[in-house]
């Protein structure tokens, strides 16, 4: 009965864990994409002085404010739950994550906060141009904070920098300039600042298409539209990029991730990679599948003749290496996030290569292009999608280590919280989650569907009279 217990309590905490972590990472990279396209918004508007810019600007930057504060709202919530849930783990890598997350805290989110307060409160009180360079400092502090977490973050996939205590049994630090270094760091925050424009670009398009379905905030939406379709389209290609290149580093770091990817037993050399497959849950046995012949090989060593390692021949590898047990993760989530991640990103892509296509030359799509407005306001949730399946992927595939290949996930645990505590905290922090959604999508919506303040739509005047107070409406 102990047993089962030990199994729930940690199944429990995972499921808490998974919760609690993808929905923060929902409002990262929006809010870190946004800073900076606000910040370009305003921007253009100091070298133009038209005044569509500076209605985007304070338009598109409510709904940054808005997605920042429950960003961190989310955020505090996952250092209580590293100390209660992880007690372990967070001992054993405390001495390494301090030094990432105190920089994160005294330096990044500094300039955020304080920066972004100064941009707020600083409209009409402060000069012009460092007003903006406020902007673009809170901006900047909002990159630094993802690069330090994903450092943080990347030790556990690739633990560099560090030596056991032989007394404590706890990893110490050897070298911050090897954990800031570590190439998964580094490509890694390449990939998420890719993802977070692709995201705030679709956000731009589908509430500038909504508005421009209706015919309303032409000046500034037909701009927004398609700032939000390059961004978007950008993004998508700099996010495949960089994820071509997170592939190739993975699979030389955990190959056993890569074989999960494809769910691949046998070591293969072409691999061929399956776009949809029929078969067993766990995909050792495929009664039909459609294949790209070679391109598995590709992504995970950039020939298309390369080899591939399967799972049997990582199990094995890494059985005789760590000892007895099982290294193999959960092979239908691994594939299945890997594909949902490749698929809603290269969907966001499409939509915005269409939507330039459609927008070329000053054009704007007419009543007749109605499945393109529909198709535009939908895409908003595939960058969000394919984010999240996106980190699924990069947490689930890494199991069953929370360090890869130095401390295991069911030693990590907090070796005093039972089930029931843990079914406690993980229905809270749900319940909790579930009424700030309800909160930041009915802001945003409210935000959104409002349009910005624009002289010439009798129902959104702007007021200058209230131009100095603007920061208290945010």
């Amino acid at each position: 009965m102990k047993g089962l217990t030990d199994v729930d309590a940690l199944l429990l905490a995972r499921w808490q864990f998974g919760i609690t972590t993808v929905y923060h990472f929902l409002f990262v990279p929006l809010t870190i994409g946004l800073s900076f396209l606000t910040a370009g918004l305003q921007t253009a508007w100091l070298r133009t002085g038209r005044e569509r810019y500076l209605r985007a600007t304070k338009f598109w930057g409510k709904l940054f404010l808005i997605n920042f504060a429950l960003g961190v709202a989310t955020g505090i919530v996952q250092e209580f739950q590293f100390g209660m849930a992880w007690s372990d783990y967070s001992r054993f890598v405390g001495d390494i994550f301090g030094a990432p997350l105190a920089i994160e805290g005294l330096l990044a989110f500094f300039l955020e906060s304080t920066f972004l307060g100064l941009w707020i409160f600083g409209w009409d009180r402060l000069p012009p141009r460092i007003h903006l360079a406020c902007l673009w400092i809170a901006a900047t502090g909002t990159a630094l904070s993802a690069f330090f977490i994903l450092a943080a973050n990347a030790w556990m996939q690739h633990p560099v920098g560090f030596v056991i205590n032989p007394a404590t049994h706890v990893a110490q630090l050897t070298s911050i300039w090897a954990v800031l270094s570590n190439s998964t760091a580094l490509v890694a925050f390449a990939h998420t600042i890719a993802a977070a424009f692709l995201m705030a670009g679709m956000l731009m398009v589908a509430v500038s298409a909504w508005h421009l379905r209706r015919g309303g905030h032409l000046g500034t939406m037909r701009p927004s539209l398609r700032l939000g379709l390059w961004t978007g389209l950008v993004g998508c290609a700099m996010t495949a990029i960089t994820g071509d290149i997170d592939g190739k580093i993975m699979t030389d770091q955990q190959p056993m991730k890569m074989a999960a990817a494809e769910a691949l037993y046998h070591t293969s050399q072409p691999a061929s990679f399956s776009l949809f497959t029929i078969g067993s849950l766990n995909g050792r046995s495929e009664v039909w599948s459609l294949r790209l012949p070679g391109l598995l090989s590709f992504l995970a060593t950039g020939s298309f003749n390369g080899q591939v390692q399967g799972i049997d021949n990582v199990q094995a590898a890494e059985a005789a290496k760590y000892g007895p047990g099982s290294y193999i993760p959960v092979i239908p989530v691994t594939y299945w996030s890997f594909r949902l991640m490749i698929g809603f990103g290269l969907l966001a892509g499409l939509v915005a290569l269409a939507g330039l296509w459609y927008t070329r030359s000053g054009r704007t799509p007419g009543p007749e292009r109605r499945w393109f407005y529909r198709a535009a306001v939908w895409s908003l949730l595939l960058a969000p999608l394919a984010s999240s399946f996106g980190w699924i992927f990069t947490e689930m595939g890494r199991q069953p280590w929370s360090v890869y290949g130095v401390l295991a996930t069911d030693k990590s645990m907090s070796p005093t919280v039972g089930a029931g505590t843990l079914w406690i905290s993980l229905i809270t922090l749900t319940l909790l989650y579930a009424v700030l959604a309800v909160i930041e999508v009915g802001l945003m919506v409210r935000t959104a569907k409002r349009g910005p303040e624009d002289p010439e739509d009798p129902d959104h005047p702007a007021d200058t009279d209230r131009e100095p107070q603007l920061g208290f409406a945010y």
